[in-house]
């Protein structure tokens, strides 16, 4: 467990029934199709999990070279590589949350924590939080807005602006999206904007299954 998915958890054979339920964008769908096929070939190229996969895909030249092996397309393994790499959501800076004083942004930034990635083992339980708040000064209030925000942080599409919104929305854990019926959240998050145009970009419906489809696949091991 960890701020990330564990990608050896995730064998080839799961893999195939999660891609078979997941919201494609256009420039995925070549995975999409022929999934079995394609992955029983992964497969016989003794790739058993994604981290597996990943490390057989690194670059360019491991690309080409397991495209000659397997016969799959190097288009399509790249294509692949990108959306299991997605998995390692980027982590959000904690400057870029205005909604955090730049008074704790620079604390943090003292400790030589810069975003929600390195943030997150100082916020795993309520012991830790409360240990972190005495020796910064932080107080137990932004700790929790703190933890909340880099909890949501680690689901995909997620950027700073939208851990935003969906704390505002009351969609504050990464849980409670995994959760959420993704039509009332959009409804929700759309009439939240409405309201204090926090964003300018069209954020859909669809958008939001494929939210909480990412959330889904994380671990919820933050004590609240």
């Amino acid at each position: 467990m960890g701020y990330y998915i564990d990608l050896k958890s995730i064998s080839i054979d799961k893999y195939k029934e999660i891609l078979k339920t997941t919201e494609l964008i256009p420039s995925w769908k070549v995975i999409g199709e022929n999934i079995d096929k394609n992955l029983n070939i992964v497969k016989n190229q003794y790739i058993e999990n994604l981290d597996e996969l990943l490390a057989a895909l690194k670059d360019k030249d491991k690309i080409q070279e397991f495209s000659k092996q397997s016969g799959l397309p190097a288009n399509y393994l790249e294509v692949l590589k990108r959306v299991v790499n997605g998995y390692r959501q980027k982590p959000n800076k904690i400057k870029d949350f205005t909604c955090i004083p730049e008074v704790v942004s620079n604390e943090l930034d003292k400790l030589g924590i810069r975003n929600t990635l390195k943030l997150y083992d100082e916020i795993l339980t309520r012991q830790k939080r409360a240990e972190f708040s005495q020796k910064t000064g932080i107080s137990k209030d932004e700790m929790i807005r703190l933890t909340k925000l880099t909890d949501l942080s680690r689901i995909r599409w997620v950027n700073h602006t939208f851990a935003y919104v969906l704390l505002e929305s009351g969609y504050d854990t990464a849980e409670k999206v995994a959760n959420a019926d993704y039509k009332k959240m959009y409804e929700t998050v759309k009439k939240l904007n409405e309201e204090r145009k926090i964003y300018n970009a069209h954020i859909g419906e669809r958008d939001m299954k494929m939210v909480i489809e990412s959330a889904q696949s994380l671990d919820f091991e933050i004590e609240y």
